[in-house]
């Protein structure tokens, strides 16, 4: 990679991973940054406007994420099937009936990649695939480092070989969504630790382990495993600057108490993601890939519920360590992940 890379040169190896949807807010990436970690701008989910805003309010050092084009358009018969499983609860909530949105399957990429660059951030990461040769050249150019998610060795070995300067393994534990390369792929099983395993014997290039690690402990481990940093996001869902709505901090803080787990399925989003499991979930375990009809379909349905207390319907993304969960500021958080305190 020549020279020093950007995991050379934190201060503390826990990076402040993307959580799509309003946790990583300009506010939570630039305090990671002051304390010598990395933060990332979440521009996956959010419109050009808004991403744009975004970047003008972050300062420091600072890393973007984005999510690749999907390739693959779900069936509308399966987007029949979705709206029919909503029809009842709408009327329940007089919400009239559920509506088929028109959606952008690529995500703004191309907008958004190219406001990024001129941005001009540490890192821009992808999540769902790779960059293109032509979008790996530009990054090189322009001194960006390119970060690609994988969650198998195939994976892995594709994207060194086409240009990648570091990977982030992400392994099931993970909260938010897993960052298979197609909509349909059923995800990998392993854990994080094996995955880790698996991918650092076959790479040459720097990794970053994501997946539920949530304690100093974890991190520790995952850097004995051969991670140059790991990738934390669900252990600043409470963090003072994070964005996290009202609703879904109230079930973090709550969940012990409540007993309420994690599970990955489609039934958040129509792509395979972990989260709260509520009732809508677990009705829904055999949900067909749908991504991203569901989010638009059900929002009504969210908002009408949630308003009344009533969590069946919740959208929490978090992993498996949804128990460590801390509240403080951002760099309270990483002074208790950091194995060298």
């Amino acid at each position: 990679m020549g020279g020093m890379g950007i995991l050379d040169s934190l201060s503390v190896p826990v990076i402040v991973a993307p959580m799509a949807g309003g946790p990583s807010t300009p506010e939570l990436v630039t305090a990671a940054g002051q304390v010598g970690s990395l933060g990332f701008l979440a521009g996956g989910t959010s419109s050009v406007a808004q991403f744009r805003t975004q970047l003008a309010q972050v300062s420091g050092r600072f890393g973007v994420n984005l999510f690749r084009p999907q390739e693959e358009k779900p069936t509308p018969s399966d987007v029949d099937e979705v709206a029919g499983l909503l029809t009842q609860a709408f009327r329940e909530y007089r919400l009239g009936e559920p509506v088929v949105p028109a959606v952008d399957l690529t995500n703004g990429w191309a907008e958004k990649f190219h406001l990024a660059v001129a941005a001009r951030p540490a890192v821009i990461s992808s999540t769902f695939g790779m960059f293109t040769p032509d979008e790996f050249a530009t990054l090189k150019q322009a001194g960006i480092e390119a970060w690609v998610t994988v969650t198998n060795e195939n994976d892995a070995r594709t994207a060194e070989r086409a240009g990648a300067d570091v990977l982030v393994v992400q392994g099931p534990e993970a909260g938010g969504h897993r960052s298979t390369w197609s909509l349909t792929e059923e995800p990998d099983r392993r854990s994080l630790d094996e995955l880790l395993r698996a991918v650092v014997g076959q790479v040459r290039i720097p990794v970053v382990a994501a997946g539920g690690v949530s304690t100093r402990e974890g991190v520790q481990r995952m850097l004995d495993l051969g991670a140059s940093a790991v990738a934390c996001g669900s252990v600043f869902l409470l963090a003072d600057e994070a964005g996290t709505s009202a609703t879904n901090r109230e079930l973090l803080l709550t969940a012990g108490e409540r007993g309420v787990t994690t599970t990955c399925s489609r039934a958040f989003s129509g792509r395979y993601a972990r989260g709260v499991k509520t009732r809508f979930v677990r009705e829904n375990e055999s949900l067909p890939p749908v991504y991203p009809y569901l989010n638009v379909m059900i929002a009504p349905l969210r908002a009408a519920a949630g308003a009344t207390g009533n969590w069946d319907y919740a959208y929490c993304l978090v992993g498996t360590g949804i128990g460590n969960i801390k509240t403080g500021s951002v760099k309270q958080i990483l002074s208790t992940m950091n194995p060298s305190v």
